[in-house]
């Protein structure tokens, strides 16, 4: 086979070895315009477990880069004068002219052709060649030159980072966090060879003009960077090499290969130096490329495989990455933290470690974090405890006004559409009861709707007749009578989504007959063939506030410990709240505080008419995922408003808000909106979205990016999830009378 790769980095030349080591009859050729000991950069970072893997591709070239390595397990988090640190984490540093040294001596070695001081303007001077390998890096020209194929993005982030290195020899991943006239700088540093380490320093853009370093040369920036951080240099000197002030830029493609063209490395895909080396992800694409092209003898197919193979894990740590470069954006929202918290908050800050990833690290750390929450939390809810052991993070209480939750795992409303006329019945009583007595803190009601006509189905509960409020409160009754927990009840009315068909019979589908008039914020249908809706008159709004507190002091007489109005995922609430569904052009259009003057209305009348001493939540969309929609920013700006309207905490949810909206799904994907309302805000916030662990319950709660956890899948899979996290953890929760056979078996330690 005739290969050419396009730059000689490290995936081209370890590629290369493998494919000469696996086929030394290969023809392969390597194009670098720079002579390799011209590289840019300082040191590269290995994890422990990309060491295993480089083992098992080729262990005589890592043996050779091994004998290069700096190796440390601890990181060193340097905050408001103290040194966290935390170990058992294991990297291995190296200098990036050493790894190319290697990989050169070796590919050589095996045959490989480098031709040093060729430049690639027309990569289809090779198109003779069996396989063409763009591994040329960020700025590659065989990605632009078939930009229509690849169809490349790329997301240029705001923060300002230059790339210097210095003779201190840090002895563990070292971050800084120092303040001086023009804002907050952060610092990433590990030692890559004996005496020398990387020295990335990172701000704002507004810091950095303000500093005057948008005008500044290579020289001044590394004099100004010296004097800053001449007490953490300790007398070493900082070296530069390209060192040039920039913007990270995310690096996506829709394909990665053309014909017989493929992309690997930066060319490829990028992901921010706070997660993982863009070297590490070059070499990982070299060795799942030559796997595939020695498994399947047509390129094209192999190289199909490669990408299929490649893609899942290089996208999941983009979105590590992203979570974690949005960190660094957005550190001065977390310079209130304490330092566990905010140690704890910055080691999983890419939700790639957990609570119980690192308590497999570095036990001490952890408990030291369950220890400092914990006493935080007996603070917070003024309940004192007999025993100091420190309870894991979701299994400490929490206190809402005169409520207060034995813990802090809450089960989600989740709608179940078997009730008649807005009746609950027994399916509810089972549904509800089940898992209070598995062990969740507090229990929602599902969307239970204000009026006959705010329901979403025929199926969807209500509160708006009398014979609701006793059948409600039986329910209300065996919760407070038979566990521990507390039970909420989540009020709303659908809006333009309402007079639709059961989740099962077809989502938000409108129903084939039987529809009854629906009324929003402006008449809009939610699918172009859905019923219409009544724009709202002012008439309507007082009508279906009076249905709001009438809802609520019926809620109250049930006996219900929260009270939560629904003024997300596009019901009538919130069609009032997003610029997608509401287009009126009277006081309660336009602006963001014109939209949020109904939903205001109307929870400052449940407010004065809910009792003092007992909460109440709202829950939001805090981004509808769509053009021109409800964005962060703007969730902030609302849960700041319901704060000054006495809002006790949000309910951070996100989208559902129209029909072709197009979510970003992953782990814990809705977190991150409650993480910023609550520091932005400082008002208490619930975290929602693909939360299923116990680790994740802990992660979030310890890092301070919620007060509570709301899950609904897991509790439908399992009503006893709680009991079982309990469990798990080693944490004894008492069961009731009629199970108390089962106090006497010993938790998991």
């Amino acid at each position: 086979m005739k290969i050419v790769c396009v730059g000689g980095g490290p995936a081209a030349l370890y590629f290369s070895i493998l494919m000469k080591k696996a086929h030394p009859r290969h023809e392969i050729t390597i194009l670098e315009r720079n002579r390799l000991e011209d590289t840019f950069g300082f040191g590269v970072v290995f994890s422990d477990a990309t060491q295993n893997n480089l083992a098992a591709a080729d262990p005589e070239t890592y043996d050779a880069m091994a004998s290069h390595f700096a190796h440390w397990d601890d990181i060193d988090i340097h905050y408001r004068g103290l040194v966290i640190t935390s170990r058992g984490h294991g990297f291995s540093g190296l200098s990036r002219q050493a790894l190319l040294k290697v990989l050169g001596v070796r590919s050589r070695a095996l045959g490989v052709c480098l031709e040093v001081g060729t430049e690639v303007i027309d990569p289809g001077a090779y198109a003779d060649a069996d396989l063409v390998v763009a591994a040329d890096g960020f700025n590659s020209i065989v990605r632009a030159t078939y930009a229509d194929h690849f169809q490349p993005s790329m997301d240029e982030r705001p923060n300002r980072f230059v790339w210097l290195g210095t003779t201190r020899p840090f002895p563990a991943f070292t971050f800084y966090f120092k303040r001086d006239k023009h804002g907050l700088w952060r610092v990433h540093a590990y030692q890559y060879e004996h005496g020398h380490s990387t020295f990335i320093v990172e701000t704002t853009e507004p810091a950095w003009r303000k500093a005057g370093l948008d005008q500044a040369s290579e020289n001044e920036t590394v004099a100004f960077c010296e004097a800053l951080f001449k007490e953490e240099l300790q007398g070493h000197r900082l070296l530069k090499n390209r060192s040039v002030w920039r913007n990270f830029v995310t690096i996506k493609n829709a394909s990665w290969s053309h014909g017989n063209v493929v992309l690997v490395g930066d060319a490829a895909h990028t992901a921010h130096f706070s997660v993982g080396s863009g070297t590490k992800l070059a070499i990982e694409d070299a060795i799942a490329l030559a796997g595939a092209l020695q498994r399947q003898p047509d390129v094209r197919t192999a190289l199909t495989e490669y990408e299929a193979e490649r893609r899942p894990a290089v996208e999941s740590l983009q979105r590590a990455a992203q979570v974690s470069l949005q960190w660094f954006e957005e550190t001065e929202r977390y310079m209130s933290l304490e330092p566990p918290q905010f140690a704890f908050n910055l080691l999983t800050r890419s939700l790639r470690i957990t609570h119980d990833n690192l308590k497999m690290r570095d036990p001490g750390f952890v408990e030291r974090v369950d220890q400092w929450y914990d006493q935080q939390a007996e603070k917070q809810s003024n309940v004192r405890r007999t025993t100091h052991d420190a309870r894991p993070p979701m299994f400490t209480p929490f206190r809402l006004r005169d409520l207060v939750l034995s813990n802090r795992v809450v089960v989600s409303p989740m709608c179940q559409y078997v009730a008649e006329d807005g009746m609950p019945n027994e399916w509810h009583l089972v549904h509800l009861g089940s898992r209070a007595i598995g062990g969740a803190g507090l229990v929602f009601s599902e969307m239970t709707d204000v009026s006959r006509e705010g329901r979403i189905s025929p199926g969807c509960t209500g509160m708006y007749k009398p014979e609701h409020v006793a059948a409600w409160k039986r329910i209300v009754d065996f919760v407070h009578v038979n566990s521990s927990a507390k039970i909420a009840m989540q009020l709303g009315h659908a809006g333009r989504k309402a007079s639709t068909q059961r989740m099962w019979e077809g989502m938000d589908e409108p129903l084939p007959d039987g529809n009854w008039p629906i009324i929003s914020a402006s008449a809009l249908p939610y699918f172009p063939y859905s019923q219409v809706p009544k724009e709202m008159t002012r008439a309507d709004m007082d009508e279906v506030k009076t249905d709001f507190l009438r809802a609520a002091e019926m809620s109250n007489e049930a006996g219900f410990d929260l009270l939560e109005l629904h003024m997300a995922h596009g019901y009538l609430l919130a069609s009032f709240i997003s610029p997608l569904t509401n287009q009126r052009t009277d006081e309660y259009g336009g602006s963001l505080e014109n939209r949020m003057r109904f939903p205001l209305d109307v929870f400052d009348a449940v407010r004065a008419g809910w009792p003092a001493h007992k909460p109440m939540s709202v829950r939001i969309s805090a981004v509808d995922w769509a053009p021109r929609g409800m964005q962060p920013a703007d969730s902030v700006a609302v849960a700041r408003m319901l704060k000054e309207h006495g809002c006790d905490i949000t309910d951070v949810s996100a989208g559902q808000t129209v029909a072709d909206a197009k979510p970003q799904y992953g782990r814990q994907f809705q977190t991150p909106f409650a993480d910023r309302i609550r520091h932005e805000v400082g008002i208490a916030t619930m975290a929602v979205g693909n939360i299923s662990s116990y680790q994740d319950v802990n992660t979030i709660l310890a890092a301070g990016r919620a007060d509570l956890c709301v899950l609904a899948r897991a509790h439908l899979w399992d009503p006893y999830w709680t009991r079982h996290a309990a469990y798990e953890q080693g944490y004894q929760l008492p069961w009731p009378d009629p199970y108390a056979t089962l106090n006497r078996y010993r938790p998991r330690t």
